[in-house]
Parts: structure tokens; C-alpha cells; sequence
């Protein structure tokens, strides 16, 4: 599928994954609208991709606030003409018992990581319907297939966005609007130093790692040829095939993929 003159908006754009598949869409020829809550980053990042070449304009916008996704979306058919790609990619994590997570902490992460996304689904619908045609992309993760331990909040965040996505696969089978979600492994992004300057503890994983590079790589693939799902660490579907086929063997297994140590 040829990319040059689509349009795609991403949220959770200023840095990582998010800042990762801007540049990479923007090399294929997209036009890219980023939105996240800070500005300076999101203007030097937009200024980079357009010295390279490429088009970018900027939101500055919170995924807890739907109106700020909307004007999100909007903003892309304002300065662009059209939206082809809703990226939904904003979230953040929390590592630590049920107990231990503070009711407050909770709310907060599935407003972010689902609500978000949520949000970005009834921005960017509307349009694709319109225009018989669109791509919704939702970055969760590994764990939203299977969870790991002191994990609990941020996986069940991460499922509820495959729910979502399942759901609206199956509402939109057959027709030219596609919906994806993408399960990353540990990527190495602010998403660790976030969590140890915020809540002051740093997390210690033995699991297989991958670049922010690598992610965008495995979207921009997805969006070039559509698929329901994207592993962009390819073996560790095998993890969700074998949560289903042996459950206990796989809590045991994962087990030590989650250790937390509190930061010095």
C-alpha cells in the first residue's frame, strides 16, 4: 500500500514509541499530527521531521480530556485534508501490588492508558466513516495479553485496550476501516524514568528487550498491510498462545519477568 499523502495523528507524541513512529511514518511520505501535553518537545520534534522532509503539525493536548483528542483529530483534517491513521500510544505504568497501588494512582492509569484510547476511537471514527476508509492503531502491550507480577493495574489497562480493539474489529470486519493493536515487550523508553522519579522505584526485568525503533518499524509495516495484531518481538506470541493452553505454567514462567527494586 502506498503511504505518500495520508495523514496520521498520534498521541503520546513528544517522546518514545510515539515520537519513534512520527518519524518513521513521516519518512514513508505521511503527514503527521503530533499531540502530547509538552509543547516544547512537540515543536522541536515537529521542527525535526520537517527539516528532514517531511510534514508535521502539533497539539498540544491531554488524552484524559476528550476534547483535547478531538481537536486532535480535527486538527489533522484542518491542516491536512484527511485522517488515515488514529495511533492511540499514550500511557503510563505503575509497578507494585494491588495494595500497595493507591486508589488515585488507578484512576489515573486507565483514564490515560484506556480512556485515551477510548477517546481516540470516538475522534477518529467519525472521520474514517465519512471517508469509508482509516486505520485505528492501539499501542498496549505484552502484559495486556498476559499479565505479570506487581503489574496488575497497568496490565489490566493494557487488556481492557485489546478488548476494546477486538470489539471493534469485529464491528468493522469487511469494510475498509482496519483496527490493530500493537503488543510491544520492555522498550526502553521515559516510560522506566517516569516511574522512578514519580513514584521512586526502578524496575529490574530479565525479559528479551527492543528499541523504540523497532516498535515504529512493526507499526509502519502494520499500517503498509493491515493485520489485527502486531508482535513486534515475533516469539513472544507464543506467550499469549501458551497463557491460554497452560495457565499455571505460565504464571510460574513470567514470574520472574517483573522485579522491582526501589530506587536509590
Amino acid at each position: 500500500m502506498a503511504l505518500s499523502g495520508r495523514v496520521a495523528a498520534i498521541t503520546g507524541a513528544s517522546s518514545g514509541i510515539g515520537l519513534a513512529c512520527a518519524k518513521h511514518l513521516a519518512r514513508e511520505g505521511i503527514a503527521v499530527v503530533l499531540g502530547a501535553r509538552r509543547t516544547s518537545l512537540l515543536e522541536s520534534s515537529a521542527h525535526q521531521i520537517v527539516e528532514a522532509g517531511g510534514r508535521a503539525a502539533v497539539v498540544p493536548m491531554d488524552v484524559a480530556r476528550e476534547e483535547d483528542v478531538h481537536a486532535l483529530a480535527s486538527r489533522a483534517v484542518r491542516e491536512f485534508g484527511r485522517l488515515d491513521i488514529m495511533i492511540c500510544n499514550a500511557g503510563f505504568g505503575y509497578y507494585g501490588t494491588v495494595e500497595d497501588t493507591p486508589p488515585d494512582i488507578m484512576e489515573r492509569m486507565m483514564t490515560v492508558n484506556y480512556m485515551g484510547t477510548f477517546y481516540g476511537a470516538r475522534a477518529a471514527l467519525p472521520i474514517f466513516r465519512t471517508q469509508n476508509s482509516g486505520h485505528l492503531i492501539f499501542v498496549s502491550s505484552i502484559v495486556g495479553r498476559r499479565g505479570i507480577a506487581f503489574m496488575g493495574g497497568y496490565s489490566a489497562t493494557k487488556a481492557a485496550q485489546a478488548g476494546l480493539a477486538e470489539s471493534l474489529r469485529s464491528e468493522f470486519a469487511g469494510t475498509p476501516i482496519h483496527v490493530s493493536c500493537v503488543y510491544p515487550i520492555s522498550t526502553r523508553t521515559e516510560f522506566h524514568d517516569a516511574m522512578t522519579r514519580d513514584y521512586g522505584h526502578t524496575v529490574a526485568g530479565l525479559g528479551p528487550k527492543q528499541t523504540v525503533d523497532h516498535v515504529a518499524r512493526a507499526i509502519v509495516a502494520c499500517v503498509k498491510r493491515p493485520r489485527p495484531e502486531v508482535y513486534p518481538h515475533g516469539p513472544s506470541r507464543a506467550l499469549a498462545i501458551l497463557n491460554v493452553v497452560a495457565p499455571a505454567l505460565t504464571d510460574t514462567f513470567v514470574r520472574k519477568f517483573a522485579r522491582r527494586r526501589d530506587a536509590v
